[in-house]
């Protein structure tokens, strides 16, 4: 099978779905002819031009809003945020108008709009530009929350998420723009609301997402390897809905759970799904209490050595797990 890239497998999936459907649309802060701020959308204006791939001004609260406008009209938008942690700036249309209008209206209209917005640390960012706010956006009844971390993933979650009735917050992890994987050239679709097992094992279920997955992948493989260690490593990829069956039959067969994730701990999406598991029939299998390992409690540093020591790192993983075992 080809590989590509996770930036190409998502520009791969607005293109094959607007040669198909005209009611698509993208737009945003140079996402036309500069091709987006990590050039997700190269080319996409001389493909489908100026009036399907807008750029737009510099004001995510009015960007945000057209959106769901478009969307309650007929229209499919994919809104791209430059950086995820802009989402401040719309959040009263995201919230107060994206994610209540199904429910205002009995269901009568609908919100099919994804906004897409790369998210994460490990860029050199600091902190305005590097954030991780999954959990923010999860506490909002009304939004689904993507995050995949695989290109495969990648592109079949946004295909599903274009047209989801719902407003999507579709959040791409930065580090893993340029990562490349296999993804079939023939169309497919991924649903929302299924978790993945992306490593089978027996010792201890690692529950993660986005791009803690192949950093967790790494230890499990080291660890399988020095240690005899055999772990098993469960992506959510959907946040909002999650798929609680697959996360608590992975924790019933392991009796061991460790979450990991990139945000800052406290408040986090990890206790989230902490809760599920100890709120399961899972909690009678295990052997120890479920762990969260999320980021530290500060902002995300500018200084590279700090930065990377604020989230999750291999060796703090594999400490976490080896306290469990």
């Amino acid at each position: 099978m080809r590989e590509i890239t996770y930036a190409e497998a998502i520009k791969e999936a607005m293109c094959e779905e607007m040669r198909k459907d005209d009611r698509i649309i993208l737009f945003g802060e140079d996402v036309g002819i500069y091709g987006g701020a990590f050039g997700v959308s190269r080319g996409m204006m001389e493909e489908f031009g100026p009036e399907r791939v807008m750029d737009t001004p510099i004001t995510e609260l009015v960007i945000t809003g057209c959106a769901v406008g478009a969307a309650m009209t007929g229209l499919l938008p994919i809104l791209e945020i430059m950086f995820s942690d802009f989402i401040t700036l719309g959040m009263e249309q995201l919230i107060n108008q994206g994610a209540k209008n199904r429910f205002q209206f009995g269901g009568q209209g609908s919100v099919p709009m994804v906004l897409r917005a790369p998210a994460g640390s490990g860029t050199g960012a600091a902190e305005q530009h590097s954030q991780s706010p999954e959990a923010w956006i999860a506490n909002i009844p009304g939004l689904k929350v993507v995050i995949p971390s695989t290109p495969y993933d990648a592109k079949g979650l946004l295909k599903s998420s274009i047209y989801d009735p719902n407003p999507v917050v579709f959040l791409e992890q930065k580090l893993l723009y340029r990562v490349k994987g296999p993804v079939p050239e023939e169309d497919y679709t991924i649903p929302l609301g299924k978790a993945d097992i992306k490593r089978t094992g027996k010792d201890l279920t690692i529950i993660t997402y986005g791009r803690m997955v192949p950093r967790c992948i790494k230890v499990a493989e080291d660890m399988a390897k020095n240690k005899g260690i055999d772990i098993e490593v469960a992506d959510v990829r959907t946040l909002v809905p999650m798929d609680n069956e697959t996360l608590v039959n992975s924790v019933k067969k392991t009796g061991k759970c460790l979450v990991v994730y990139e945000a800052p701990q406290t408040g986090g999406y990890g206790a989230e799904i902490a809760s599920v598991i100890a709120d399961s029939d899972a909690f009678f299998y295990l052997d120890a209490p479920v762990r969260r390992l999320g980021g530290l409690d500060v902002p995300i540093p500018y200084n590279p050595h700090l930065e990377a020591q604020v989230v999750p790192t291999e060796e703090k993983i594999i400490a976490a797990i080896e306290s469990l075992l």
